[in-house]
């Protein structure tokens, strides 16, 4: 549920859903598995909307008010083809190590509630196509729809489910994703196709996270923008280090987000749910 939402953000313009052309939207395409701005000015008003890396000044409200062009979205994701190489090594490797962890796990989710061990839910993917992501279930419910994102002490939890969210654990299905090319390791964490609407409505940025495949971990999760978005701002701070990411893609960004993320998994994150 959205909340505390800046009615003058949310009301300047309305999008399609992801991946379509959408009237006004700034032209993207990526080279070299980066995304860039076709025909922008340097300076200029057109280049604010994603050369502010963090938060939405005035000049981005006025553009989206403005009207957007086209959204054009190029053939391959951000990083090409050694970032695939990457992704399909570490996930396929990372699948046969773990899989004793994987397959306990499902069976005390099993156990432990209720349900299915795993959760399946559409989320928006490289150039805003639907994918059902892969997960360890947490809660005792199981939406697809009209969904209220994660809040801390969710009464949705189960007692195992607080503790894999916690951990972080729940979301090691999710080497399958990468594995078959929905994800990659190091991406735009997927959220729930309404809550993509949503939130490009607040922030004419959002639609240039569909430039990447989603990730397992991101540069906005490493930055301690984890957690729910429940306000305006909280959105366009998480959605800021995504495009940074995307527009500023190198091996030693992808690393660094790996190492960063190594860290958080040992020392604890008081943002996990």
């Amino acid at each position: 549920m959205m909340e505390s939402m800046d009615p003058s953000v949310a009301d300047a313009g309305q999008v399609g859903a992801p991946g379509q052309a959408a009237m006004g939207a700034p032209l993207w395409s990526t080279r070299r598995g980066r995304a860039q701005r076709i025909g922008a000015r340097p300076g200029s008003a057109d280049m604010s909307v994603a050369d502010n890396p963090i938060g939405n000044d005035t000049e981005s409200i006025a553009y989206l008010k403005a009207g957007r062009d086209e959204v054009e979205y190029a053939g391959a994701p951000v990083g090409g083809w050694s970032k695939r190489a990457f992704d399909i090594g570490v996930s396929a490797a990372a699948l046969v190590v773990l899989a004793p962890l994987l397959v306990l796990i499902a069976v005390l989710v099993r156990l432990d509630s209720p349900g299915q061990a795993i959760f399946r839910q559409e989320r928006g993917g490289f150039r805003g196509k639907p994918f059902r992501i892969w997960k360890f279930r947490t809660m005792r419910v199981m939406e697809n729809r009209n969904i209220v994102q994660a809040r801390h002490n969710d009464a949705r939890f189960t007692r195992l489910g607080a503790f894999l969210r916690r951990s972080s654990l729940d979301e090691l299905p999710q080497l399958f994703n990468v594995l078959i090319g929905d994800m990659s390791i190091v991406g735009p964490r997927p959220h729930a196709l309404e809550h993509d609407a949503k939130f490009a409505r607040v922030d004419p940025r959002y639609e240039l996270r569909f430039c990447a495949r989603p990730g397992v971990t991101g540069s906005a999760q490493v930055n301690g923008c984890r957690g729910p978005t429940e306000t305006s701002e909280k959105i366009r701070k998480r959605t800021g280090y995504d495009v940074e990411y995307v527009r500023h893609w190198t091996w030693a960004r992808e690393i660094k987000v790996l190492a960063r993320t190594a860290a958080i998994l040992l020392k604890g994150d008081d943002g996990a749910l």
